[in-house]
């Protein structure tokens, strides 16, 4: 990795970028400005800033109207983002049962902040509780009914 990459910390925003670049080449097999604007309903101008900062960091090759591609340091930061993205949202939304675009908007948020070691319990507990089940499901329909038994009055 190069001395300017490690210095460079990314904000929660190019985070965002940077994952949206990997979520669209894992969608299409290439990608363009305009799909990630598409992605993150934002602007093509600040797509534009966003990708000049990433390439200027290192994590991505890009040049107006030309493909966009991840480097190989790329590649790694932008799927440790997309797998704590995707751990979020599976636990959110399987284990503790909450509505699917909930969980998929506060995986969103919280993954900018989640230290990597919680992460790494959640993905434990998931499998423990599937492991230790005959039926995964069993999980999903005990708690759902205890939710119902202890809703707040």
């Amino acid at each position: 990795m190069s001395e300017h990459v490690k210095d460079n910390k990314l904000s929660a925003s190019l985070e965002d970028y940077l994952e949206a670049v990997l979520a669209v080449i894992i969608e299409k097999k290439a990608v363009r400005a305009k799909d990630i604007a598409d992605r993150l309903n934002v602007s093509r101008s600040s797509v534009t800033g966003a990708l000049q900062a990433l390439a200027a960091k290192g994590y991505i090759h890009y040049a107006p109207y030309d493909v966009i591609t991840l480097t190989s340091e790329g590649e790694k930061v932008a799927g440790k983002i997309f797998d704590k993205h995707k751990t979020l949202t599976d636990f959110f939304a399987k284990m503790l049962l909450i509505d699917p675009v909930l969980a998929e908007k506060t995986a969103c948020e919280m993954e900018h902040v989640m230290p990597e070691e919680v992460i790494e319990r959640l993905n434990k507990l998931v499998s423990y509780v599937r492991d230790s089940l005959k039926d995964p499901s069993e999980w999903a329909d005990r708690f759902s009914k205890y939710c119902k038994d202890h809703k707040k009055a």
